[in-house]
């Protein structure tokens, strides 16, 4: 009985993979066999960076029991900034991207401080945060657009990785994927938790690794790995690790989960809370920095509605809005979805107000289905 409850824990926690395999199944019928070409699979996940960028920031936020609502803002206002520095100013983009970042820490900063320590709600905060950033933009880009980047930005949007950096890349990941698995495994057994039966152990790694080598010989056969996914896994596995095994992660979920719990077993809420927004605001303008460069030049609509499209992957990857549960992982698979609806519909050429339509009815769903199973868990 025991493994049949782990079994089934197991499937509930890999279910948005399954639905998104469903997605991307029901689409290339629906596109006879478009969908999953390399060639789309590849813009597909290089279109999906931005939104996960925004949702690995907005996740943190989430667990926490706030919300964010300025992040469009902050990623229009960080391409403005980093445009006009690159364009305008012709500075060296190592230098622009470095002060666009650390803008971005100060705009999260902003929001951070007075939700902690004026106990603004980060609703009203972030919201104000949406028109202050938006109306900086405006008035520093004049309201024109401004492009086109330079070269390094360019590589930075639409770059590809030579197909022998993606073999051996898929060779570290496969390493290190084995050795994160059966590692856990080890403590598990070691502090006596339920764990899967050695078998299944045995075909979850093969199958993690096996997806893993398809995933990499199909970007590569289009023309390898692009640029802005490869520094989206650096920034999903720094930020899984940081949620997962440090103190700094536990005190976020003990916060969301127990405000009142948390301060009483001695957790400096305002300073973690603080600290959150400042990551955020940092993810907001490096998805700013690689929406520019995808687009190669930075306008005052970038960003509009980003941070809707941002807390619908996280409430799609399993977050719960009332703080206490959620995941890096789970945020990037919702942002995934919400990439490969749109890449889907579109190559069906849906009508725009359809895909809204539809999205939306997605979300409330996910949601439902959440609630479902956290009832049933209850009961």
């Amino acid at each position: 009985m025991a493994e049949k409850r782990k079994i089934e824990f197991d499937l509930r926690t890999y279910m948005m993979i399954i639905a998104l395999v469903s997605i991307w199944i029901i689409f290339t019928i629906t596109t006879g066999g478009s969908f999953l070409t390399p060639r789309n699979i590849s813009n597909l996940f290089r279109q999906s960076v931005f939104t996960s960028m925004l949702a690995i920031g907005m996740v943190l936020v989430i667990i926490m029991g706030h919300i964010d609502l300025s992040v469009g803002s902050i990623v229009g206002l960080a391409g403005g900034i980093v445009a006009i520095f690159d364009v305008w100013q012709g500075m060296n983009p190592l230098l622009s991207i470095g002060i666009t970042l650390l803008l971005g820490l100060i705009m999260g900063l902003w929001n951070g401080w007075w939700t902690a320590y004026r106990n603004v709600p980060s609703f009203i905060v972030t919201l104000g945060g949406l028109l202050i950033f938006r109306g900086i933009l405006v008035g520093i880009t004049r309201g024109t657009t401004i492009g086109p980047m330079g070269d390094l930005f360019y590589y930075l949007g639409k770059g590809y990785l030579s197909k022998e950096f993606g073999i051996i890349f898929a060779i570290i990941a496969a390493v290190i994927i084995i050795f994160i698995q059966w590692n856990g495994r080890r403590n598990k057994l070691k502090y006596n938790f339920e764990v899967l039966p050695l078998k299944l152990e045995i075909i979850r790694i093969i199958a993690s690794v096996a997806l893993l080598i398809i995933f990499i010989l199909v970007l590569n056969a289009y023309r390898g790995i692009p640029v802005p996914l490869l520094v989206l896994t650096v920034f999903l596995a720094l930020f899984s690790f940081i949620t997962n095994k440090t103190i700094f992660g536990r005190h976020i979920y003990a916060i969301g989960g127990n405000t009142d719990a948390a301060r009483l077993s001695g957790i400096n809420i305002k300073q973690i809370t603080l600290f959150v927004f400042m990551i955020n605001g940092l993810m907001a303008s490096l998805g700013g920095i690689f929406l520019t460069s995808r687009l190669n030049a930075a306008s005052v609509a970038a960003g509009d509605g980003a941070e809707l499209d941002a807390i619908a992957a996280c409430v799609i990857g399993g977050a719960s809005l009332a703080g206490g549960i959620g995941r890096v992982g789970g945020a990037v698979v919702g942002a995934i979805v919400m990439s490969s609806l749109d890449n889907g519909m579109s190559l069906m050429n849906v009508e725009n107000f359809w895909q809204s339509i539809i999205k939306g009815l997605i979300l409330i769903l996910a949601v439902w289905i959440d609630m479902t199973t956290k009832n049933k868990e209850l009961s």
